[in-house]
């Protein structure tokens, strides 16, 4: 497999941060871990609002790109169209 980093930005406008990841598994449940944790602290009134983003890149000749599946997909719709690999883990933020 290629290699990959999540990106994640959790105040827009601003910068974001970068995680390297060894599988698109890996990917999708730290992706979705970043997702909760900022509704969680929405909801507990710990941040006032938050507009976020993320995605994952992989690494093609030197340069860092947004990755696709061989369909087209972006990730977002490559996770929505394979759950095993957003498997929950633990309860609802």
């Amino acid at each position: 497999m290629s290699e990959l980093k999540v990106w994640w930005i959790p105040q827009i406008p601003g910068k974001p941060f970068e995680v390297p990841v060894r599988n698109l598994r890996e990917a999708a449940l730290l992706l979705n871990a970043l997702a909760n944790y900022d509704i969680f602290q929405f909801h507990n009134h710990i941040k006032p609002d938050y507009c976020n983003t993320g995605g994952l890149m992989v690494l093609e000749d030197g340069e860092w790109v947004d990755w696709y599946s061989e369909e087209g997909d972006d990730f977002d719709a490559y996770m929505e169209s394979h759950p095993e690999l957003t498997g929950t883990v633990g309860g609802e933020a």
